[in-house]
């Protein structure tokens, strides 16, 4: 590693150059002008501002420019790729360069730093950093700007301030410069020195040693999630679309163990799934568009929801999707919803989830995993009690608004989350806040069967006047719309419980019939089918002896099909530990690795036919049942080491084996 120092003038030269450059697994620029000012201001009076690491090599990584008018060819030297600094440096090159977006300024009076604002502008004792810093800086021109009989401070002073500024650009970054390392060993670096100024989700980590394995995937994320943020769906962006390809991919959701599996996947695979991907929310976006009103990604309370759905439409044939799949989809996704499907385990679920998608009939099975066979999911009033807009209802509140006509109570219009200006859509107090907050809780007030959704305009128009008063000017068809009660007698303060009662009522009333709207009438006919565990069973026997480690003997069958195989049972007792404590790890069984997979309180193993599931207290309970019914290990039959299980599995409860 080579050490050496550059001040900052320098630096911003090499950046505008492209001499300096990020490798792909930077992300993008995002620090405010209040961040950018502190660190100018830092630069002034002395403190300490870090080092900066970069990277020197031969190859010729996917990269990107610190600066957006950076020159694209190479430049006559290897550049230096930089690996940790990005914001200050391209904070420092704006700055220098007078970005609109980095117009800082200082009062020489009080050596304060901020944005430019119109006060500052009319302030002579504020100076644009950027004046000062340039390289053909006339400090006495400055200096004459001010008007000395109206500041608190001397004319001295404030040269010295003055000059102090102005040799920013002299000051000297520490800088580390690595060489010699592929692009894999890099990205590895660049997770670590980046986990220590804040903690680094499971994405961050996928996404920089992704782009290390996958040279271009960035570009793909980010291009994709720019496609969809100009369609309304900002949601979807590159940490989702990471997701996405981990669940099309693995078939499962990302997690510290799915991480590492999926960077190790094939070419093949990373760009199969991600053809899934793109064809997947191509057809599921318009889905929801059309069907449900879902114009905007911010309406979602979740979109972790969508990823099984993302694979489903991928992977099926290129055919019509007819309105009976189509309605068990959005059934799905509506009762995922309301439910908070992934709000807890949400790796393990998506594990039972995504692989569903893949079966001979996956809305069936999608479903099945919800308990909706044979069943419906109603919604009734007292689940409604006490919601507010950060309850999945909420959403569902929305829709049914909108499948009843409501329409806006000032424009007369339908009410549509992509309105803009006037007719930008906001949720509205019924019964306004100012009428009821000496009387009920800021809980009461906030109650989801108090909220409607209306234009500003007509929210504004309302203003403070309860139902009494403002009621009377809407006919009833356009209260009705809105699932508003019409008894006059629920509009006043006194009478806002009675109010909400009646509300949620209508409210559930309508979710139930949205939701049965989608219900497939094939539930019903499938609800008769067997248990979905009918004819599988798993047993565990354990061998010992006082010679040689102790063996666990597995045998699983699912229907007409046997699976055997044995295991070191210390291996399996030491797997299951370093799960309980949140660590995964593989287990050799006959030769061949299998995943010990934890999430939060759920342990799986991929045992030939089944992921065999439980908490660390049912697995232990299994283990222990075992050791008690121990055989000797020379009654271990010899077996032929098994083919390694390459269909779907089926989750089987450990606490169900024998």
């Amino acid at each position: 590693m080579e050490k050496t120092e550059r001040d900052i003038a320098t630096l911003v030269t090499q950046v505008s150059s492209g001499e300096i450059r990020l490798p792909e697994i930077q992300r993008a620029y995002v620090w405010k002008p209040t961040q950018v000012a502190k660190l100018i201001e830092s630069l002034y009076r002395g403190y300490p501002s870090g080092s900066l690491l970069f990277w020197r090599t031969m190859e010729t990584p996917e990269t990107r420019a610190v600066a957006a008018n950076a020159p694209t060819e190479k430049p006559a030297v290897l550049p230096l790729f930089l690996l940790d600094g990005q914001q200050r440096l391209t904070s420092l090159h704006r700055v220098l360069n007078d970005h609109l977006e980095a117009q800082i300024v200082f009062n020489v009076e009080t050596e304060a730093f901020q944005n430019q604002s119109a006060a500052t502008r009319q302030d002579v004792r504020w100076v644009k950093v950027h004046d000062l810093v340039r390289k053909d800086c006339d400090l006495f021109e400055v200096s004459e700007r001010f008007n000395y009989d109206d500041m608190k401070i001397p004319r001295r002073v404030v040269g010295q301030r003055l000059q102090r500024l102005a040799a920013v650009p002299k000051y000297g970054y520490h800088m580390e410069i690595i060489t010699d390392l592929p692009y894999e060993e890099v990205a590895q670096i660049f997770v670590r020195v980046n986990s220590g100024g804040r903690s680094l989700k499971t994405t961050d980590l996928a996404l920089a040693t992704l782009s290390a394995r996958w040279p271009g995937v960035l570009a793909k994320l980010e291009g994709e999630a720019a496609y969809w943020r100009e369609r309304g769906y900002g949601e979807l962006d590159a940490t989702f679309q990471t997701r996405a390809l981990t669940g099309a991919v693995l078939g499962r959701g990302l997690s510290a163990w799915s991480h590492s599996r999926l960077v190790a996947a094939t070419d093949e695979e990373l760009e199969k799934g991600w053809a899934t991907v793109q064809r997947g929310l191509r057809d599921l976006v318009p889905l929801l568009k059309s069907n449900l009103g879902i114009s905007h990604g911010s309406l979602l309370p979740s979109i972790n929801v969508l990823l099984p759905l993302v694979v489903l439409l991928g992977e099926r044939p290129k055919m019509p999707l007819d309105t009976e799949t189509a309605n068990g989809i959005l059934y799905w996704f509506l009762v995922a919803t309301i439910r908070n499907r992934y709000s807890s385990s949400a790796d393990t679920l998506l594990g039972q989830d995504i692989p569903a998608t893949r079966e001979p009939e996956p809305v069936k099975r999608l479903l099945a995993n919800l308990g909706l066979v044979g069943t419906s999911a109603d919604v009734p009033a007292q689940a409604l009690v006490s919601r507010s807009v950060a309850s999945p209802y909420f959403f569902l509140s929305f829709l049914v608004a909108r499948n009843n006509g409501a329409k806006d109570w000032f424009h007369g219009v339908g009410i549509d989350l992509g309105a803009e200006d006037g007719h930008k859509l906001e949720y509205h107090h019924i019964h306004p806040r100012a009428t009821l907050k000496d009387l009920y809780s800021k809980a009461e007030i906030n109650d989801l069967a108090n909220l409607a959704f209306i234009s500003a305009t007509a929210n504004k128009k309302i203003s403070d006047r309860s139902p009494a008063k403002y009621f009377p000017s809407l006919g009833d068809a356009e209260l009705t719309a809105h699932l508003v009660p019409l008894d006059e007698n629920l509009r006043t303060a006194d009478a806002y419980p009675q109010f909400l009662a009646a509300r949620r009522a209508l409210l559930a009333t309508a979710m139930t019939d949205l939701l049965n709207k989608f219900r497939p009438a094939w539930l019903d006919q499938v609800a008769t089918q067997s248990d979905d565990l009918e004819g599988c069973s798993l047993e565990l026997t354990r061998f010992e002896s006082s010679w040689d480690e102790p063996k666990m003997l597995v045998h699983a069958h699912d229907h007409d099909q046997v699976w055997r195989a044995t295991l070191s049972a210390t291996a399996l007792d030491d797997a299951i530990t370093q799960a309980e404590d949140g660590i995964s790890a593989d287990l050799e069984v006959d030769g061949q690795q299998v995943a010990v997979r934890s999430d939060n309180e759920t342990i799986e193993v991929e045992l030939g036919p089944f992921v065999v599931t439980g908490t660390a207290q049912d697995w232990k309970a299994a283990l222990q049942r075992e050791r008690d019914e121990a055989q000797p290990l020379s009654k271990l039959p010899v077996l032929t080491p098994p083919q390694p299980w390459s269909g779907l599995r089926r989750r089987f409860p450990v606490t169900s084996s024998e």
